[in-house]
Order: C-alpha cells, then structure tokens, then sequence
C-alpha cells in the first residue's frame, strides 16, 4: 500500500481541495513504506540475502557506534552546544577502552571508552559554555588534540608490552558474551541449550513483508553482543529521558529558550555541562564498541564514524528514532559490503530506495491543492512496475524503453511545475534523485564497489534536500550565551 491509497481530501470552507495528509504517525507510515519497499525488492530481484538476519546482523553491527556518536551529538545540540568533536571523542573512547579491556576486562574497556569520552566532552564545555569559545573552533581542536593524545597512551601504555606497539593495544582480557532470545529466537532458557526459534522459521518462509520484517527481528534478538545490547536500550531510554522527564524538559530548553529557562531556575551553563558530558560519553562508548568489535584498540579505527555521526543527527531531525534510521542506512551500504556477492545486494538495494522514493513523491505530490499529479503517478505506475520486473529484457523493448524515458521526463517535469508553483524544492529534489537512481538501476547489471561507499552519502543528500523545509535544529544551538542576556 502507498501513501496515495491512504490519502484523504481534506475540503475547506468554501469547497475547495486542500492539501491531502495522511491519517496517524507520519513516522510510521515511513516505516511501514520502508519495509514494503525493501520486500518488494527482494521478490523483483530474488535475492533474499538483502533481508537476512546475516544482513541485518552486520548492519546493526555497523551502525552502532553510528548512532551512539549521532546520540552523543543529539544530547550536545538539544543541550546548546553544537559538537563537532564527536570523532575525536570516540578517538579518546578507542584508546581508554582499549586500554581498560586490555587492563581488566570488556566491560571496563566500555566504561573507560565512555571516561575518555567524556573528558574531551567536558573540555569542549569547558571551551565552549565558560570561555565562549566558537563551539565549531572547539570541536575541530578536540578532533586534531585527540589523535595525538591517543598516540602518546599508546607510546606510554602499550609500546613493549606483548602483542601491543605504538599503533595498537594487546587483546582485550576476555571476551564480550552474547544475548540470544530464548522461545523467540531459539536461546537457552531454564537449562535447555535450544529453545523455539518462530523468528528464524519465519524468516525463511519467504512470505511477504512478514518474513522480511521477522528477518530484521532475528538479527536483532540473535547472539547479539552486550554492548550492542546497551546501545539499543540507550536509544529507548533516550527517547523517554529527553521527552518525558522534567531532566529532559530543563536540558531542551537550555538549547531553545536559554532565557526563559534561566528566568524559571533552570541553571542553562550547568545543563550544558551535563549535556557535553553525556555527549561525550555516547561518543566515547561508540569507540569502545569498535574496540570490542575488533578485540583491541588499533590507530585510526573510528575511521570518520563521528562525523557519520553528525549526518545522521541532521537526517534524523534531532531525534533518537532518526539518529538511528540514519545510522541504520549507513551501517546497511557499509554491512553489505561484507557479504557474498555485494554488487547484487547494492543493486536490490538501489531498487529499494525506488520504490520508497517513489512513495514518499507520491505522497507529497498528492499533498498538493489541484495538482495533475496524481494523472501522472497512476500513468507512470504501470510503466515503471512492468519495467522493474522485465529488467533482463528491457534493453531489447524499444517501446519499454521509449515508455521509460517518458515517464521519468513526464515525472521532472510535473515536479519542476509544483516546485515552480509552490516555491519549495523537496519535490524537484525527490524526483531528481527517484529519476537517476530508477535510470541507475535499470542501465546497469553490476555495481562497482565504490558506489556501494558513496550510495549512504547520495540517499542523505537526498533526503536533506527533501525535508531541508521541515529539519528543525534547536533553536540557540550553538550560539553563545550569558547569564541575564536576552535572546533575539
């Protein structure tokens, strides 16, 4: 189902059509249209690996650290301060778990990546609420400080010591254990090694939407780490703390109404403090979890991941449940690397983001009063569909492909008009990345590896340039204030 057969017409006063708007959680509507758009992809494409638990599994495991530095930089911003050394606190947080896991045991390694995280937190505060130093100033010296700082621990704690240098730490004293759901996915429970597993007989079913979605379900409940098992419940808990509580309340208006907020008893610079140092933290517990990953602390392992961070806070609107959508898309391209035979999965992959694109298009082109769009997504559906499945003989369909071109130049066109119309370009941007992607798609048999690298960064632009006119960031983040000021 799409956005167009749930759309209702809602009549004004004089009778004429008003924007269409769906019924219930926008939210929810998009995940409900991710998870058909990534099902139908798999039947069209018959390549059941892009929703395996396998896949799935990878991407959580990828997307973690992600997310928890995009959760670190979700705490800083709603809190005042924009935080742009994420990448150097998950730095800090590599080198202390390193060195705590090595020393102790995992789960110290996770709480020192969380301690080194949150000293550089602490100094960007520091920096930043009490000095009114430039906040992005202060993160690009957090992100340049910490390599080296990183550096001299491991010249001062590993060098000479077995299986570590100057690069790398020795082992971790131990290993990280595993959760696997028991009834649900077939773990241990009251001494029984197996239990049932419906989750992963589901999964193997094949069934539409279902098996896909209990694919997901068995990733995530299935000899899943304890780290990885924590950043989930700090996403959950995040969402009640920031939403729910009179702490989460105090801590976004120090980043909206810094003012107000000081005028009702609220200490803004203390909330800002603790904001940096839950930020901190967040990116500190994302290095230990790399750290955990891999069993020991290497130089260089955050490989740019904090700023990953930082395009998944944008993406997800300042929100824990987008942070970790986008998180999820850029730990879904990096996980599938991989897998056996990428280029295919890249390719169902590319179909997937089609067909929700096409949906998300559909739903605001119908959004729009007395727009012949509707004409064109119904004409265009036929063609498009019957496309999808006879990929292998298009090249050869001189009428398929002329009916091809015009639907994607009868598709620009009418969303040039509505953006000319409605002077927004979230349509135009739709439909220009809908239009190359579905061209992508249907030119080519194979996907070089590098796209698989650049695919996460294009789907981001994409939906940046589409919701550009609906992100809403704090409003005083990043801009410097005092005690008794007055906001403009």
């Amino acid at each position: 189902m799409t956005a167009t057969a749930i759309a209702h017409d809602e009549v004004g006063p004089s009778g004429e059509r008003r924007a269409m708007r769906l019924p219930g959680s926008l939210s929810l509507w998009m995940l409900a249209a991710g998870i058909v758009a990534v099902a139908l992809a798999r039947i069209i494409t018959h390549n059941d690996d892009i929703t395996s638990a396998s896949t799935f599994g990878v991407a959580l495991r990828t997307a973690a650290p992600i997310a928890l530095a995009g959760l670190g930089g979700l705490y800083a911003e709603r809190s005042g301060t924009i935080n742009i050394g994420l990448e150097g606190m998950m730095v800090m947080g590599t080198a202390f778990a390193g060195w705590w896991a090595w020393e102790f045991n995992p789960w110290m390694g996770l709480l020192g990546g969380v301690v080194g995280g949150m000293l550089g937190g602490l100094l960007h505060a520091v920096a930043t609420a009490t000095f009114g130093v430039n906040h992005i100033v202060s993160g690009f010296a957090i992100n340049i400080i910490a390599p080296g700082v990183a550096r001299f621990m491991a010249n001062l704690l590993f060098e000479g010591e077995q299986g570590g240098s100057l690069t790398n730490s020795p082992g971790m004293n131990g290993e990280m254990g595993t959760f696997t759901m028991p009834v649900l996915s077939g773990g241990p429970l009251f001494g029984l090694d197996t239990t049932w597993d419906p989750l992963g007989n589901i999964a193997e079913r094949g069934w539409f939407a279902v098996s896909d979605v209990a694919g997901l379900l068995k990733a995530l409940t299935t000899e899943l780490r304890f780290d990885l098992v924590v950043a989930v419940v700090l996403f959950v808990l995040s969402i009640f703390v920031l939403w729910r509580t009179a702490f989460g309340l105090r801590l976004r208006a120090a980043g909206e109404r810094p003012s107000a907020a000081d005028s009702l008893g609220v200490r803004v610079v203390a909330y800002r403090y603790i904001g940096m140092a839950i930020s901190g933290g967040l990116a500190g517990l994302a290095g230990a979890v790399l750290v955990i990953g891999a069993n020991r602390y290497t130089q260089g392992q955050t490989g740019g991941r904090g700023f990953l961070g930082l395009a998944t806070l944008v993406v997800g609107n300042w929100r824990p449940a987008g942070v970790a959508a986008g998180a999820g898309l850029f730990g879904f391209f990096d996980g599938i690397t991989q897998r056996l035979d990428p280029g295919r999965l890249v390719l169902a992959a590319i179909l997937a983001a089609v067909i929700l694109l096409a949906v998300f298009l559909a739903y605001l082109l119908v959004r729009q009063p007395r727009s012949i769009a509707t004409v064109v997504v119904v004409a265009g559906a036929a063609v498009v569909m019957y496309a999808l499945f006879n990929v292998e003989n298009l090249r050869d369909d001189t009428l398929l492909l002329i009916g091809v071109a015009l639907a994607v130049v009868s598709l620009l066109a009418v969303a040039t008009v509505v953006a000319w119309r409605t002077r927004t370009l979230d349509v135009l941007a739709v439909a220009v990345g809908l239009s190359v992607l579905y061209v992508a798609y249907l030119s080519v048999d194979e996907i070089r590896s590098e796209f698989v690298f650049m695919a996460p960064f294009i789907v981001t632009l994409i939906v940046v340039a589409s919701r550009g006119q609906t992100l809403r960031p704090p409003a005083r983040a990043g801009i410097p204030w005092r005690k008794g000021s007055q906001e403009g």
